[in-house]
């Protein structure tokens, strides 16, 4: 049985007992469990359907409470989380041996993050472990911004969800790490913008890793996102013109499409608000799935800012052939 509320002490009780507890962020909700017991983060695996390859972020209160897990924290770091933290930002470090391997897959970076919602702040700050947290959510579905989406996606495979309302950001964080020459690389597109990175440290960021089927980091599968409808991505006149004889769903940025009916069309900002669009996306996606259409269509945003972070969603979002 999955129990739904917002009663942080119950949340603590089943954290402490090595069970999973659904954590409401600013960003998507995160499927938790201590970070450091192996036992508990093989049920978020277990639970999510999740591959033991794929790394998993870990969360903490403040950059203090983070320093027992990291080796060294870099200037540039320390400028970052003064910026971003609590924040939908995700920093890469040189790991200690006290976070398991299985958090990591193996790697010796960690990815850390200090979550901006007060609900979880607060519950992290009241235990002395780390909570490892993936979006909560079967792994490779779209993931959730309510309770009500973990409800629907993880019902009796956790015991309880902390509803702490709909996600204000609605994108997973913006992963960033130092690669061999110390060089500041962005290993996942999300709830910071570029822009707003390479202001906080000074210089622009020449490196956006690729997508890839051996992440080194969260969040970096090349198949990710998915609608059970497929999903194309391109210019919607093109993709009207392939798919004329299909039941579509048009997912556009802010203006609706003449050639397709209203009731087929969802809007992900009618102010054409790049921050709008990011939050409304994940539950338009959701939406759009129960539909029962043959074929979702979605238009490329501005590719910059949070448009980066959408397409990158939307793209990993599209029907691969098998």
């Amino acid at each position: 049985m999955t129990i739904t509320g917002t009663d942080i002490q119950q949340a603590i009780a089943f954290l402490s007992n090595g069970e999973l507890v659904a954590i409401p962020t600013e960003t998507v909700y995160g499927l938790a469990a201590n970070a450091l017991n192996e036992d508990a983060v093989l049920k978020i695996y277990a639970a999510k359907n999740r591959p033991q390859f794929n790394p998993l972020i870990m969360h903490v209160a403040s950059l203090e409470k983070a320093r027992p897990y990291i080796q060294h924290i870099p200037a540039e770091a320390k400028l970052l989380a003064d910026a971003f933290w609590p924040g939908p930002l995700t920093i890469l470090f040189n790991k200690t041996n006290a976070v398991p391997d299985l958090v990591t897959a193996g790697s010796n970076k960690v990815a850390i993050r200090v979550p901006n919602h007060a609900l979880t702040l607060e519950l992290l700050s009241q235990i002395d472990f780390p909570l490892a947290a993936p979006s909560a959510n079967p792994s490779g579905y779209v993931s959730p911004t309510t309770a009500e989406h973990v409800y629907e996606g993880l019902a009796g495979k956790i015991p309880y969800i902390l509803n702490g309302g709909e996600c204000t950001v609605g994108v997973e964080s913006t992963i960033v790490g130092w690669n061999d020459e110390d060089e500041l690389e962005v290993y996942r597109l999300g709830g910071i913008s570029v822009e707003a990175i390479e202001k906080a440290v000074g210089k622009k960021i020449n490196a956006i890793k690729k997508i890839t089927e051996n992440p080194d980091a969260p969040g970096q599968l090349k198949s990710h996102y998915a609608t059970h409808t497929p999903l194309y991505m391109g210019k919607a006149d093109e993709m009207i013109r392939r798919f004329e004889d299909k039941k579509i769903i048009l997912i556009n940025f802010s203006q609706y499409h003449p050639d397709i009916p209203k009731d087929q069309q969802f809007i992900l900002s009618e102010n054409a608000s790049l921050d709008e669009a990011a939050k409304n996306l994940f539950r338009i996606l959701r939406e759009t799935d129960k539909l029962k259409a043959e074929i979702i269509l979605a238009e490329h945003l501005p590719n910059e800012g949070l448009g980066r972070a959408i397409n990158d969603r939307l793209e990993r979002a599209q029907f691969i052939m098998k």
